[in-house]
Protein backbone atom coordinates (compact mmCIF):
# COMPACT_ATOMS: atom_id res chain seq x y z
CA UNK A 1 0.00 0.00 0.00
CA UNK A 2 1.29 3.48 -0.88
CA UNK A 3 1.71 5.99 1.93
CA UNK A 4 -0.75 8.82 1.20
CA UNK A 5 -0.01 11.34 3.96
CA UNK A 6 2.38 13.32 1.78
CA UNK A 7 -0.21 13.44 -1.01
CA UNK A 8 -2.85 14.78 1.37
CA UNK A 9 -0.36 17.38 2.62
CA UNK A 10 0.49 18.38 -0.94
CA UNK A 11 -3.17 18.73 -1.91
CA UNK A 12 -3.91 20.73 1.25
CA UNK A 13 -0.93 22.99 0.65
CA UNK A 14 -1.98 23.58 -2.96
CA UNK A 15 -5.50 24.43 -1.81
CA UNK A 16 -4.18 26.96 0.71
CA UNK A 17 -1.84 28.46 -1.89
CA UNK A 18 -4.62 28.82 -4.45
CA UNK A 19 -6.93 30.35 -1.82
CA UNK A 20 -4.21 32.84 -0.86
CA UNK A 21 -3.61 33.79 -4.48
CA UNK A 22 -7.32 34.27 -5.17
CA UNK A 23 -7.76 36.29 -1.97
CA UNK A 24 -4.85 38.57 -2.93
CA UNK A 25 -6.03 38.99 -6.53
CA UNK A 26 -9.66 39.66 -5.61
CA UNK A 27 -9.17 41.75 -2.46
CA UNK A 28 -5.69 43.19 -2.83
CA UNK A 29 -4.90 42.03 0.71
CA UNK A 30 -2.88 39.25 2.26
CA UNK A 31 -4.81 36.19 3.41
CA UNK A 32 -4.13 35.39 7.03
CA UNK A 33 -6.70 33.46 9.02
CA UNK A 34 -5.65 34.96 12.36
CA UNK A 35 -5.95 38.48 10.95
CA UNK A 36 -9.41 37.75 9.59
CA UNK A 37 -10.54 36.29 12.92
CA UNK A 38 -8.81 39.05 14.91
CA UNK A 39 -10.60 41.73 12.89
CA UNK A 40 -13.93 40.17 13.79
CA UNK A 41 -13.06 39.85 17.47
CA UNK A 42 -11.73 43.40 17.95
CA UNK A 43 -14.33 44.83 15.54
CA UNK A 44 -11.73 46.47 13.29
CA UNK A 45 -12.84 44.28 10.40
CA UNK A 46 -16.57 44.74 10.64
CA UNK A 47 -16.62 46.92 7.52
CA UNK A 48 -16.06 43.77 5.45
CA UNK A 49 -17.58 41.30 7.91
CA UNK A 50 -19.51 39.35 5.27
CA UNK A 51 -16.31 38.64 3.33
CA UNK A 52 -14.47 37.59 6.49
CA UNK A 53 -17.30 35.36 7.68
CA UNK A 54 -17.57 33.69 4.25
CA UNK A 55 -13.83 32.98 4.19
CA UNK A 56 -13.78 31.65 7.76
CA UNK A 57 -16.86 29.52 7.09
CA UNK A 58 -14.99 28.04 4.14
CA UNK A 59 -12.07 27.17 6.43
CA UNK A 60 -14.45 25.02 8.44
CA UNK A 61 -16.82 23.81 5.70
CA UNK A 62 -14.28 22.57 3.14
CA UNK A 63 -12.43 20.14 5.45
CA UNK A 64 -15.78 18.95 6.84
CA UNK A 65 -17.05 18.35 3.30
CA UNK A 66 -13.84 16.53 2.36
CA UNK A 67 -14.21 14.17 5.32
CA UNK A 68 -17.78 13.40 4.27
CA UNK A 69 -17.04 13.08 0.53
CA UNK A 70 -13.65 11.36 0.68
CA UNK A 71 -13.50 8.83 3.53
CA UNK A 72 -9.68 8.67 3.27
CA UNK A 73 -9.53 12.16 4.79
CA UNK A 74 -11.34 11.06 7.94
CA UNK A 75 -8.96 10.48 10.79
CA UNK A 76 -5.84 11.86 9.13
CA UNK A 77 -5.58 14.84 11.45
CA UNK A 78 -6.91 13.06 14.54
CA UNK A 79 -4.13 10.49 14.70
CA UNK A 80 -1.92 12.90 16.65
CA UNK A 81 -3.53 12.44 20.07
CA UNK A 82 -6.75 11.53 21.79
CA UNK A 83 -5.85 13.77 24.72
CA UNK A 84 -8.51 16.51 24.61
CA UNK A 85 -6.67 18.69 27.13
CA UNK A 86 -3.56 18.65 24.92
CA UNK A 87 -5.65 19.65 21.90
CA UNK A 88 -7.23 22.58 23.79
CA UNK A 89 -3.87 23.69 25.21
CA UNK A 90 -2.30 23.45 21.76
CA UNK A 91 -5.08 25.53 20.22
CA UNK A 92 -4.73 28.22 22.88
CA UNK A 93 -0.95 28.31 22.46
CA UNK A 94 -1.28 28.59 18.68
CA UNK A 95 -3.73 31.47 19.14
CA UNK A 96 -1.36 33.21 21.54
CA UNK A 97 1.55 32.66 19.17
CA UNK A 98 -0.29 34.14 16.20
CA UNK A 99 -1.06 37.28 18.19
CA UNK A 100 2.56 37.58 19.36
CA UNK A 101 3.89 37.01 15.82
CA UNK A 102 1.33 39.34 14.21
CA UNK A 103 0.14 36.55 11.96
CA UNK A 104 -0.30 32.86 11.43
CA UNK A 105 1.25 30.27 9.16
CA UNK A 106 -1.05 31.15 6.29
CA UNK A 107 -0.16 34.83 6.55
CA UNK A 108 3.57 34.52 7.15
CA UNK A 109 4.33 31.10 5.69
CA UNK A 110 2.27 31.09 2.53
CA UNK A 111 1.81 34.77 1.74
CA UNK A 112 4.92 36.24 3.40
CA UNK A 113 7.43 33.82 1.91
CA UNK A 114 5.86 34.07 -1.55
CA UNK A 115 6.36 37.86 -1.40
CA UNK A 116 9.95 37.37 -0.10
CA UNK A 117 9.01 39.18 3.12
CA UNK A 118 11.87 38.97 5.64
CA UNK A 119 9.36 39.17 8.49
CA UNK A 120 7.35 36.28 6.99
CA UNK A 121 10.47 34.16 6.44
CA UNK A 122 11.77 34.72 9.98
CA UNK A 123 8.34 34.03 11.51
CA UNK A 124 8.03 30.82 9.51
CA UNK A 125 11.47 29.62 10.61
CA UNK A 126 10.47 30.17 14.23
CA UNK A 127 7.10 28.44 13.71
CA UNK A 128 8.88 25.38 12.35
CA UNK A 129 11.48 25.38 15.13
CA UNK A 130 8.81 25.74 17.82
CA UNK A 131 6.80 22.92 16.24
CA UNK A 132 9.82 20.61 16.11
CA UNK A 133 10.81 21.36 19.68
CA UNK A 134 7.20 20.84 20.82
CA UNK A 135 7.02 17.40 19.20
CA UNK A 136 10.29 16.32 20.78
CA UNK A 137 9.27 17.67 24.17
CA UNK A 138 5.62 16.63 24.37
CA UNK A 139 5.71 13.38 22.41
CA UNK A 140 9.13 11.90 22.95
CA UNK A 141 10.14 13.26 26.36
CA UNK A 142 6.84 13.76 28.22
CA UNK A 143 4.67 11.26 26.31
CA UNK A 144 1.65 13.58 26.43
CA UNK A 145 0.79 13.23 22.74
Amino acid sequence: MIETDWILGLVGGLMIGVAAAIFLLVNGRIMGASGLIGGMVDRSGWSNAAERIAFLAGLVAVPAAMVLLVPAFAGTSTNITGNFAAIVAGGLLVGLGTRLANGCTSGHGVCGISRLSLRGIVATVFYLLAGGISVVLFKHLLGVI
